[in-house]
């Protein structure tokens, strides 16, 4: 978490939050929203970071913060960046736990108007819409509980397909999502044991837990820069339950292997840590296979990078592989606690249009698999179609054996146990 300090300000991170929010408002992701809005503030490593988490925070309680704006100025903001101003002001205020007193809010928050040429005549009306919802405070939030959207801070379509496909598990699911996600380490079985490295961070202070072979939970994120042996390659960024990929695609050295859909390269990273095998990574976008390189480099491994669409062959160069590993696109419903922007940017209709994009590309791969070869299936999401709909549907058309995987995992935010929720589904194909 990057608290701002005086050499940056709350105010700045309340105008940089706001811009970067009224891109993901028009529809932009909100890793690109931020991406945009640095490059034009030319920020701070500092101030950037206080951007960010503002940004996320209030992702995170945007429900909650519309529905008090809602309450306050039943006649909307014209002005986007003036809207998700005050949105953001709110969602500190409104927050069960806030990171600064109430009255700092509201004065940086007008401060931000003010400094801004576009809101500065606005910023009588923050300091009103602010000062009211903290004299009506305790009726607002009581409020708040009423409705769904503003309770678990998703959309209601959201919520209730949650309640719909997993009726014994959707608040726990909601819950976890709502949780800021730990920072969980790879260990780089090339360079260093599990242990080993638990022990280099307690020599440098850093408390750590394994949580999987090679997974490593630090009980405080910290920057890469910060991060013992990350740019020697010693470690890398992935989920636990990410983590799984790697060692379900059962490889051994000398195969011909495809990470497919494979940016930003956590996987294929993590395939190359286990074998020595000839790997092709696969991604539609040429910018973010540049991200692959660049983490191939600081492992100091090699792969095949090419641009392509794994749903047609035309990358392909007919040579068959001994495994596939397909990350397929998806709404990424079950990683919303990293991405707490695409709650609000999905649509209900998605889920079908991924599901039938996903399909074109597994019947696709599948042509390119040697027989007896295995292929893994990966998705992000929790809807079933995306999933164990998806799998079941594949499973029969082609004749697959579906071999041992863990199916559907849901995401938790426990001590004992915290992950995304992905869906693993391992297919072999009958020999000729």
């Amino acid at each position: 978490m990057s608290l701002p300090s005086k050499s940056a300000s709350l105010s700045e991170a309340f105008s940089g939050a706001a811009s970067a929010l009224a891109l993901v408002e028009a529809g932009m992701a909100l890793p690109r929203a931020l991406a945009q809005v640095f490059e034009s503030h030319h920020a701070s490593p500092q101030t950037r970071g206080a951007i960010q988490d503002l940004a996320y925070r209030s992702m995170r309680n945007w429900g909650a913060a519309q529905q008090c704006l809602a309450a306050l100025m039943p006649q909307p903001p014209q002005q986007a960046r003036l809207k998700t101003l005050l949105c953001c002001a709110l969602s500190l205020l409104s927050d069960a736990t806030p990171i600064y007193a109430t009255h700092t809010i509201v004065d940086q928050a007008v401060t931000a108007a003010s400094q801004d040429q576009e809101l500065a005549k606005a910023k009588g009306l923050v300091n009103a819409v602010l000062r009211r919802f903290l004299r009506e405070r305790d009726k607002l939030l009581t409020d708040l509980s009423q409705h769904l959207s503003s309770h678990w801070n998703y959309p209601d379509w959201w919520i209730h397909k949650m309640q719909r496909d997993w009726p014994h598990d959707w608040e726990n699911i909601l819950a976890a999502g709502n949780q800021p996600p730990p920072l969980t380490l790879r260990v780089n079985r090339r360079k260093i044991t599990t242990e080993a490295y638990r022990q280099l961070l307690q020599e440098q202070a850093i408390e750590a837990t394994i949580v999987g072979p090679y997974a490593i939970r630090l009980q405080q994120a910290l920057p890469v820069t910060r991060i013992p042996g990350f740019m020697d390659g010693l470690v890398s960024v992935q989920d636990a339950a990410a983590q799984l990929a790697a060692p379900l695609c059962d490889i051994a050295d000398g195969m011909h292997v495809l990470d497919a859909c494979a940016a930003p390269g956590g996987k294929t990273g993590h395939l190359l840590e286990s074998a020595d095998i000839q790997l092709l990574a696969l991604d539609h976008d040429a910018k973010r296979l540049q991200r692959i390189q660049d983490n191939l480099t600081r492992l100091q491994l090699q792969a095949q990078l090419v641009t392509g669409d794994a749903s047609n062959q035309l990358w392909w160069d007919g040579q068959f592989f001994d495994r596939i590993l397909a990350d397929v696109p998806c709404t990424a419903s079950g990683i919303v606690r990293r991405h707490p922007d695409i709650r609000w940017l999905r649509r209900p209709e998605d889920s079908r249009q991924l599901a039938r994009l996903s399909a074109r590309i597994l019947d696709n791969l599948w042509q390119m698999l040697k027989p007896e070869g295995k292929l893994l299936f990966v998705t992000c999401s929790l809807w079933p179609e995306e999933s164990a709909l998806q799998a079941q549907s594949f499973e029969q058309k082609h004749g697959a054996i579906r071999l041992t995987a863990p199916g559907q995992m849901l995401p938790m935010a426990l001590a004992e146990r915290d992950q995304d929720g992905l869906f693993y589904a391992l297919f072999q194909k009958p020999s000729v």
